[in-house]
């Protein structure tokens, strides 16, 4: 099955517009997209991307070109393609099948479709496509030399398959890049996940009791931004050490059995399922507000919600109201990723960081993928380090160097104080 697209002038306008005005603010992925432009990297290669479709994803998307890479890509989730972003790159000639609102049937359709045309590299965001290209009989034959995948929830299931021995090709964690979650998940989600909750419920955050579930950096950007708004922020965590930094960080720690009593705003932000759960929902207060920063819709148990309650309807765009037991429960965005649902997604100066390393990931694929085995990397250092040095560029910021005498000093174990 292959969507079919009807073009809109108007949206593929307003799509061209946001791609512009991301191009501007994204100078790293500018400064590797001229590189590439000129040396050509990716000369006769095919890549397969599966990421949220919208303005920052478009800029990727032209600077794999520029490389010399022959496009095709989808959504990675179902409400998260921007339809005037995928109208405009379609304009441009790049094979795009994302649609915001897809089916289970349609969305899975889609990755197929990229699957089909048998990409040499697979760009991903939570592991589907390259889940696909495992499972699926016909795909299961398609020689990859390698993939980068951008997102927690991802590298966790890849990471299952490696310890599993069942990976085919090699993967680089571009999730695990120092520029890429120190910033993205904290600063990005941080953001992003306020910024899409205040869209769709347009009320206060100050003063409010917000529940985080999960500490990990996504967790810690969500706390750190919610804070600063003014909230009374409470964690709730299973890792012991991340709920006791959680504490000495200055915020309340408890079970979610607890959290559940006080809560206004719940953020879930896990990349585990369950985590808000019917005995949670039956403890909330009435007008407790549900959102979710995982990437996958599972860390709220919809469908127990859907079975518990008495009535449903939409009370405001991406705000669904459940009554359960006299009162009310208001579910964002259909418990999915609420950022890019209800909002623009992260900042673009951030995403120019993530998508920089991206790039830098799928060159490295294309030039050493015969050296690679079939487990999941890292990508490199100095790679990583890389774009840390151009963004400060693009800043206008200047740091200090090693001096000689400094250099000797950190490498010669007979030195003295």
């Amino acid at each position: 099955m292959r969507l079919k697209f009807q073009f809109m002038e108007g949206d593929i306008s307003e799509g061209l517009k946001k791609i512009a005005w991301a191009e501007k603010h994204m100078k790293v992925l500018s400064k590797i997209r001229a590189e590439f432009k000129k040396e050509k990297p990716l000369e006769g290669l095919k890549i397969g991307m599966a990421l949220h479709v919208e303005a920052k994803t478009a800029v990727l998307v032209l600077t794999l070109v520029d490389g010399g890479a022959d496009v095709s890509i989808t959504g990675c989730n179902p409400m998260s393609s921007q339809d005037d972003v995928a109208e405009a790159l379609r304009s441009m000639g790049i094979k795009c099948f994302a649609k915001r609102g897809m089916n289970e049937k349609e969305y899975y359709s889609a990755l197929k479709n990229v699957a089909l045309t048998k990409p040499d590299i697979v760009v991903d965001d939570g592991a589907d496509l390259i889940f696909l290209l495992h499972t699926d009989q016909e795909l299961s034959k398609i020689k990859v030399l390698g993939a980068s995948e951008e997102t927690t929830t991802g590298i966790i299931r890849l990471k299952a398959m490696e310890k599993e021995g069942v990976l085919r090709f090699p993967v680089i964690a571009v999730n695990d890049a120092y520029t890429k979650y120190l910033f993205d998940n904290r600063y990005g989600t941080g953001q992003s996940a306020i910024d899409g909750i205040m869209r769709a419920t347009n009320l206060l955050i100050a003063g409010k009791t917000v529940v985080v579930a999960g500490y990990g950096w996504c967790g810690r950007g969500i706390a750190m931004r919610a804070r600063g708004m003014g909230a009374n922020v409470v964690v709730t965590e299973v890792d012991e050490i991340r709920a006791l930094e959680a504490l000495m960080d200055g915020y309340k720690v408890m079970k979610m059995d607890e959290a559940a009593k006080i809560g206004d705003i719940f953020i879930t932000a896990t990349g585990n399922r369950d985590v808000i759960r019917e005995e949670h929902f039956r403890l909330m207060k009435d007008g407790a507000i549900l959102a979710n920063a995982g990437h996958f819709n599972v860390e709220i148990d919809v469908s127990k919600l859907e079975e518990i309650s008495k009535s449903k309807r939409e009370v405001r765009k991406s705000v669904t109201e459940y009554e359960i037991d006299n009162k009310k429960i208001y579910l964002i965005a259909e418990g999915r990723l609420v950022n890019l649902v209800a909002g623009d997604g992260h900042p673009v100066e951030v995403m120019d960081m993530s998508f920089s390393d991206q790039a830098m990931a799928v060159r490295y694929i294309a030039e050493n993928h015969e050296k690679l085995e079939k487990r999941v990397y890292k990508l490199p250092e100095e790679l990583d380090r890389m774009v840390a040095k151009l963004k400060l560029e693009s800043l206008g910021v200047e740091i200090d160097s090693l001096t000689e005498n400094q250099k000797r000093y950190l490498s010669d174990w007979r030195v003295g104080t």
